[in-house]
């Protein structure tokens, strides 16, 4: 077959044509640091990005998620806490109380401090996270103080996993429930109404019967901090789980569409040498032009 010069510098063309678009695919790559910028560059990166990138915000979600919960379990935990602390006081006062030699106007003082501690309570009651109140049941809208609802929240924190995020404080602030209800099915605002007005006119007698109905309001609110102890372990290895799986999916994705700099520099070295090469070899391939022998 003849090889003549046009078919020589056709040929020479295309492949400098290949180099420079060789090199400005790099370049791309370089700029943006990434494998490809549209999908038709890898298909099939591009296919498989999608479903990571979906795992990756489904794990962020989720992490979210798990946040809410661990702020709402916090406030819990804490609020269950001053509840208990409220409630040992009120049983302190309540045996200073029973003693007989109190005079009236010393009685007079320690229910004082009891209703203080019923409006701290009442005020626990009440508390609120983000503008919801975390004891009243579904009803996250409503002042529990008006009104206790019942219902159990829950967030989903995995994929098939849920975590409930509230404790409802109908059954904390509520009549005792089970065995012998000696508070009379009293909620404890109520009950410590009753306490008052027994330590204002009772005997030292009467009031040192109330110690057993206190420790059992406070055994109520030990059990509820102990199962929100329990949950605040579970959130905290659910975080740590999803922490971990965030850090596999986003090494996944990188790998899929990340650009390793150190390969891409050394390709684009050898793609300026390739260009060089070729221009150094068609120039010499070009047929000589009258102008080339009037210099």
């Amino acid at each position: 077959m003849r090889v003549t010069q046009t078919m020589l510098s056709n040929n020479m063309l295309r492949n400098l044509n290949n180099n420079y678009n060789r090199l400005g695919k790099l370049q791309e790559q370089m700029n943006t640091q990434k494998k490809f910028t549209k999908p038709s560059d890898n298909p099939v990166a591009a296919m498989l990005g999608l479903g990571y990138r979906t795992d990756l915000s489904r794990i962020q979600q989720y992490q979210r998620n798990i946040g809410e919960v661990q702020k709402w379990v916090d406030s819990t935990d804490s609020a269950l806490d001053n509840a208990i602390s409220a409630l040992q006081r009120i049983r302190e006062l309540t045996v200073k109380a029973s003693n007989d030699t109190h005079e009236k106007d010393q009685r007079e003082a320690i229910t004082k401090e009891i209703e203080q501690l019923k409006g701290q309570l009442e005020s626990i009651g009440d508390t609120e996270v983000g503008g919801q109140y975390i004891f009243n049941g579904e009803d996250t809208n409503k002042r529990p103080s008006d009104g206790y609802s019942d219902g159990e929240i829950r967030l989903e924190v995995f994929s098939g996993i849920t975590l409930p995020i509230n404790t409802v404080g109908k059954d904390l602030f509520g009549p005792l429930v089970g065995g012998t209800d000696i508070t009379n099915g009293q909620p404890i605002n109520s009950y410590l109404d009753d306490l008052i007005n027994k330590i204002r006119t009772g005997t030292g007698e009467d009031i040192t019967g109330e110690l057993d109905n206190i420790d059992d309001h406070i055994d109520k609110f030990l059990s509820e901090r102990a199962t929100v102890g329990a949950r605040q372990n579970r959130v905290e290895m659910m975080n740590e789980r999803l922490g971990q799986q965030e850090v596999f999916s986003t090494q996944i994705l990188s790998s899929n569409e990340d650009l390793d700099m150190e390969k891409a520099i050394i390709e684009m070295t050898t793609a300026e040498s390739v260009l060089r090469a070729s221009l150094s070899v068609g120039s010499r391939i070009i047929q000589p032009t009258l102008v080339d022998f009037l210099r």
